[in-house]
């Protein structure tokens, strides 16, 4: 008959196996890149609060207020700004690429070399806008909009190059 051995590593499961679960346990979780800047302000108020050069993409501002906010700079790339209220407020040079802005008030709003690639922005409103140097490439905006925006677009942006009038179509 055959003698069953057992194992001559059997103290380092004993002595490794316990060690790896108290680390385990005591750890602190790893963030993950893309989820750490992403913040809630659904339904809350946030005027002439300063989020100037902040990392806010993929952050929800869903139904919130932030008249006379200063965006100035920051990255709201993938941001939700749905049924929002935004008056006066600033995003020059702000990445507002990939947004879901509909139904946004966005009337007085300083959007001066800001980023508006690819960005939805159907209902919203731009009356008073400011669109020197800004990128509108393949944005969804509603044809009046577009024509307000148009009669005082010009420039072209600082970081994509795009002239502002072709990116918004304008005839």
């Amino acid at each position: 008959m055959a003698e069953t051995r057992r194992p001559r590593w059997r103290w380092v499961r004993a002595a490794i196996l316990p060690l790896l679960l108290t680390l385990l346990l005591v750890a602190p979780p790893v963030a993950r890149a893309d989820d750490q800047d992403r913040v809630d302000y659904t339904l809350t108020n946030q005027s002439g609060k300063d989020f100037s050069g902040e990392q806010l993409a993929g952050s929800s501002f869903a139904g919130a207020t932030g008249r006379q906010a200063n965006f100035q700079g920051a990255d709201l790339h993938g941001a939700i700004l749905t049924q929002a209220a935004f008056p006066e407020a600033d995003f020059s040079g702000a990445d507002l690429s990939d947004t879901l802005m509909d139904k946004v008030d966005m009337s007085g709003v300083d959007l001066t070399g800001a980023v508006l690639r690819r960005a939805i922005a159907s209902g919203s409103d731009f009356t008073g806008a400011t669109v020197t140097d800004a990128d509108f490439t393949d944005a969804l905006i509603d044809r009046v909009d577009q024509r307000i925006l148009c009669r005082d677009a010009r420039g072209s942006n600082p970081v994509t190059g795009a002239d502002t009038r072709q990116s918004l179509d304008c005839r």
